[in-house]
């Protein structure tokens, strides 16, 4: 089932040029050349790299029960 909406996009030149170079090519309307680069940029887009948490040893242990004083000798504020 094919559904039709208008709309009105504002086309950059160079995207323009590209859309009327493939309609003329191959005796379509701008509307399907339109649909056939956006799709063909569908494409081609990389898969996005999964986020992955980098963690390291401190080698060191912290009481963690008093906040501030943790933050402050982690900040190499530590009070002596």
């Amino acid at each position: 089932m094919l559904i039709s909406m208008r709309t009105t996009v504002r086309l950059d030149d160079d995207v323009l040029a590209a859309a009327e170079q493939l309609r003329r090519e191959r005796h379509i309307g701008l509307s399907e050349a339109v649909n056939e680069l956006a799709r063909a940029g569908i494409g081609r887009q990389p898969a996005a790299k999964p986020f992955r948490q980098r963690t390291h040893r401190l080698r060191i242990s912290i009481d963690v029960s008093n906040v501030a004083e943790a933050i402050e000798y982690l900040d190499g504020n530590e009070r002596t």
